[in-house]
C-alpha cells in the first residue's frame, strides 16, 4: 500500500512538473548552439586577420564600419543556427517523450525570457549606434545571463546557473575591454557545450 502511496505521489509531482515547467529542452540543443558560438567566434577571428587587425597584438584595436556590418551579420547567423538547433531537439525530445511543447508554462517562460533579451538588443544596438564597441560583448553576456535566470522558474532549474556564470562572465568582461571575443567564445560557445553536456547527462 506504501509503494503504492509513493508511486501516486511520483505520478502528481511528475503531472504538476509538465503542466508548471517546460522540460522538453534538449541539452543537445546548447551543445549544437555552442558549437555554432564556437564556429562563429573562429569566422570572426579571421575577419580579424583578413583586414588586417591582429587581435592578440596588445594595441588598442580600431574596428571600421564595413566589418561591423559583417560582424552584426554574422552574431544574426548564429543566432539563427541556435535557434533551429534548439527548435529541432525540442521537437524531438518532446515526440520521444510524448511531451507538450506550447503549453502555457512555455508561453510563461518565452515571455520572462524575451523581456532582458529584447532589453539587451536594444542597449547592444545603441551601443554600435554611437560606435561604443568594446562595451557590446559585455552586454550580451549580461543580458543573456540576466534572460536566463529570469526564466528559470519556468523551466529546469539548472538553466539558472549558466545564467550566473554568463552574468559573472559579463561583468569580468567589463574591466577587459578589447578582448571582448574572447569571453563571447568562452561564454556562448565553452559554457553552452558544458552546460549541455551536463544536461543531456542529466535528464537524458
Amino acid at each position: 500500500m506504501n509503494q503504492q502511496h509513493q508511486e501516486d505521489l511520483a505520478h502528481i509531482r511528475s503531472m504538476m512538473e509538465r503542466s508548471s515547467r517546460f522540460i522538453s529542452l534538449s541539452g543537445l540543443s546548447g551543445v549544437f548552439a555552442g558549437l555554432s558560438a564556437l564556429i562563429g567566434g573562429l569566422y570572426v577571428y579571421q575577419l580579424f586577420k583578413a583586414n588586417g587587425i591582429e587581435y592578440f597584438g596588445g594595441e588598442q584595436i580600431t574596428i571600421p564600419y564595413s566589418l561591423v556590418s559583417q560582424l552584426f551579420y554574422t552574431g544574426l547567423v548564429i543566432l539563427a543556427f541556435a535557434f533551429i538547433f534548439g527548435l529541432t531537439f525540442t521537437i524531438r525530445k518532446s515526440r520521444k517523450y510524448d511531451l507538450p511543447i506550447w503549453t502555457s508554462a512555455t508561453k510563461k517562460m518565452l515571455f520572462n525570457l524575451a523581456i532582458p533579451l529584447l532589453a539587451g538588443g536594444i542597449f547592444c544596438l545603441a551601443l554600435l549606434y554611437h560606435e561604443i564597441y568594446g562595451l557590446v560583448a559585455p552586454a550580451t553576456l549580461i543580458f543573456y545571463g540576466l534572460a536566463l535566470i529570469n526564466a528559470e522558474k519556468y523551466t529546469f532549474s539548472d538553466i539558472k546557473y549558466l545564467g550566473f556564470c554568463e552574468l559573472g562572465l559579463g561583468f569580468i568582461s567589463l574591466f577587459f575591454i578589447g578582448y571582448g571575443l574572447v569571453f563571447w567564445i568562452i561564454g556562448f560557445g565553452i559554457l553552452h557545450i558544458l552546460y549541455g553536456l551536463i544536461m543531456f547527462k542529466k535528464y537524458k
